[in-house]
């Protein structure tokens, strides 16, 4: 993978697809690897809502407002949540939840409300009650739980995000065959891969304070020595679906060659995929977006994306990606006609790669991250609120002796 083969998003702090909000840090799972604390008295107020919804309206364009935590459902007025962000901000309400709570009916008020979508969290490291010790591939039986009462509920987009370790990546592969075959009511996957702090190689200070990595809750190098990157994950699922590709990235903000925000768009149906959008048609799509309604794309109406001929037919001549996918498509048709009943769906995938440190501990950020949440009446990267949380800054990383000896040139 090289970035001058992937469009650049355009994606700015100011000027995004998505923010997001936290209206409580309660939790009612664990999961390892959170970079989150559990806070149990931390739901904050309606107007305490609405002064964060104003800093984001005030600070940043955006398409979306994810709504996160800590998990939202637990909060109280999370239905209330959702019709303000919706009516009085005209932004679309995704929740991000691990599911836990979710209900038929809890679901049904939210949609009444003006909820636009539902990403769930569901992966190997939660302690679920009923559901410890089982592999990610496992848990794809309660993945098709959520996404089948979701689609049950009409008009909803559904995603599934998943941390990515070291030692579950290898089923990722699986995830995605699974995707494909739910291509018609899961819309989109996103692989979180795992942060580990680097206390073996820096030292980390908060201003001119020595801090110490366990006051906070990231897990360190001794569980997860080595960190994933998004070009080695992506080589391992290569080997399983070899044309498996990405049309779009947001670098970072020390090395741009890094892939921060991987983006994939796939065509097909559940027994066979047709092609991936290249560069020109993400370029195409936020571009045309943004010059028509004013802002970047997030979430496309799920309607749409049972559209995926049609789609073919008229980004073919303009993208290599989808001219490649219609090809395809019409030599499927050709050896079995009856093919060409089948409806076509778009589906879609996003790769984060978390926050890493060049040798000299300069942090390498997501450059325009969509994650931007508010603290303190500002904006954040709410990957490192929990920092600015118990300490007031963001950690700085100096190099260790020894580990500035081995980087320095002979």
């Amino acid at each position: 993978m090289h970035p001058r083969e992937y469009y650049r998003l355009p994606w700015t702090l100011n000027d995004n697809v998505l923010s997001w909000l936290e209206p409580t840090k309660k939790c009612n799972i664990y999961c390892d690897g959170c970079y989150s604390t559990n806070e149990a008295n931390s739901h904050k107020s309606l107007a305490e809502i609405r002064a964060d919804m104003d800093v984001f309206v005030r600070e940043r364009r955006m398409d979306s407002m994810s709504i996160a935590g800590g998990e939202p459902l637990v909060h109280p007025d999370i239905v209330e949540i959702v019709r303000i962000i919706r009516e009085e901000y005209n932004l679309k309400p995704v929740i991000n939840t691990n599911g836990h709570a979710m209900t038929r009916e809890l679901l049904h008020e939210l949609k009444g409300a003006g909820l636009h979508g539902v990403t769930f969290h569901v992966d190997a490291s939660q302690r679920r009650p009923g559901h410890t010790r089982k592999t990610n591939l496992e848990l794809n039986e309660m993945r098709l739980g959520f996404a089948q009462m979701v689609a049950e509920a009409g008009g909803l987009s559904c995603a599934f995000n998943s941390t990515v370790f070291r030692d579950t990546m290898h089923e990722v592969p699986g995830m995605i065959r699974w995707a494909q075959e739910h291509i018609d009511i899961v819309h989109s996957m996103v692989f979180i891969l795992f942060r580990t702090a680097r206390s073996q190689e820096f030292d980390y200070f908060a201003g001119s304070d020595p801090v110490a990595m366990d006051s906070l809750v990231y897990w360190d190098q001794e569980k997860n020595p080595a960190p994933l990157t998004t070009p080695e994950l992506f080589e391992l699922i290569r080997k399983h679906e070899p044309g498996f590709e990405a049309s779009a990235f947001l670098g970072g903000t020390k090395d741009p060659s890094s892939f921060k925000w991987t983006l994939v768009g796939r065509v097909g149906e559940p027994n066979q995929i047709y092609g991936y959008v290249g560069p020109r048609f993400m370029e195409l799509v936020q571009t045309t977006h943004h010059t028509v309604a004013g802002r970047y794309l997030a979430y496309s109406d799920p309607r749409l994306l049972a559209h995926g001929r049609a789609t073919l037919g008229l980004f073919a001549p303009l993208d290599g990606g989808m001219r490649d996918g219609l090809k395809s498509w019409l030599g499927a048709v050709g050896r079995s006609p009856r093919r060409a009943l089948n409806r076509l769906h778009m589906q879609t995938f996003a790769f984060i790669q978390p926050i890493d440190h060049g040798a000299d501990g300069e942090a390498n950020m997501c450059d325009g991250c969509p994650d931007m949440t508010v603290h303190e009446g500002k904006l954040v990267w709410s990957c490192r609120l929990d920092e600015l949380k118990r300490h007031g800054t963001m950690l700085r990383c100096v190099p260790k002796p020894a580990a500035a000896a081995a980087v320095s040139p002979a």
